[in-house]
């Protein structure tokens, strides 16, 4: 007993302490301050990026983003873009955010149509990017920027990327199996509300009232039926003998007017485990503080 009391000691301590040390990992794309100015958001599968956007058919097909990740390095770059020809990097019409050689953060345009691309100077994409800016906060890096395109779209490839800054210039990025990973398709009819709907209701909501379907007794008695006649109560034989009463320790106390069931007796098992509780407490207090 004194045995397996102290491995749970040791196994309770050990998931305190990694409870305690683990990094929180509950932060969404729903947590960012500018998440009420999209439509809708998405938290990436790779790089720890998440990307907000809003998506107008018409009367000009426009998309509004905010793509957010942290660059693989302090003072490094990050990316993200459209690929209408297929769902790889090749092809991409990127938008790059990154610190230039003057320290000001700025937002260049590549055509990526290769798989080595130069990034020494940027160059024109398929798409007219009617603005631009990027902001840097708590190590990461937020593109926002609004594009007019060609024609209205369902979905459509996106692709996005971080990496380092060597003198001011974007250095390739790492080939790690997340970096090849990060690729996926953007559906812009069928999306992820940045925010809940006021509207819908709260799935712990009780329904509303309704009338029980078991029925209460009648507080009147049902009069007998005059059909029948009351059933008479039968004379005790003189010749029958005394019933004799049963001992004390198996009459049934009378039922409550209440008609509810006394609870049974407490049963040795629940002192049984209050016993085992008082002695795994003991040997815990022993093991850990030696008292």
């Amino acid at each position: 007993m004194a045995i397996s009391c102290r491995s749970a000691a040791y196994l309770l301590v050990i998931s305190a302490v990694v409870l305690l040390t683990s990094p929180a990992s509950g932060q969404t794309c729903r947590s960012d301050a500018f998440s009420l100015n999209f439509q809708n958001c998405e938290d990436l599968p790779t790089l720890r990026a998440s990307l907000h956007w809003t998506y107008r058919s018409s009367p000009n097909p426009t998309l509004s983003i905010a793509f957010t990740a942290p660059p693989a390095a302090p003072g490094g770059w990050v990316a993200w873009g459209l690929n209408p020809r297929a769902a790889a990097m090749v092809g991409t019409q990127a938008l790059l955010a990154f610190t230039d050689g003057s320290g000001s953060l700025v937002v260049n345009t590549y055509n990526l149509t290769s798989t080595s691309p130069d990034l020494t100077s940027p160059s024109a994409i398929d798409y007219d990017v009617l603005n631009r800016t990027a902001t840097i906060s708590g190590g990461r890096i937020t593109i926002f920027s609004n594009l007019s395109l060609p024609a209205p779209i369902g979905t459509i490839n996106q692709a996005w990327q971080v990496g380092r800054v060597l003198n001011g210039v974007p250095m390739p990025h790492d080939f790690n199996p997340e970096n090849f990973a990060s690729v996926r398709q953007l559906n812009l009819v069928s999306s992820t509300p940045s925010t809940p709907s006021p509207s819908s209701p709260s799935p712990t909501t009780p329904p509303a009232s309704s009338p029980s379907p078991i029925m209460p007794p009648t507080s009147s008695p049902i009069p007998p039926s005059p059909m029948l006649p009351p059933p008479s109560s039968p004379s005790p034989s003189p010749s029958s003998s005394p019933i004799t009463p049963p001992p004390p320790s198996l009459r049934i106390p009378p039922s409550s007017s209440s008609g509810a069931i006394p609870p049974p007796p407490p049963s040795g098992a629940a002192e049984i485990l209050a016993r085992w509780v008082w002695v795994c407490g003991v040997s815990l207090a022993v093991s850990l503080f030696g008292f």
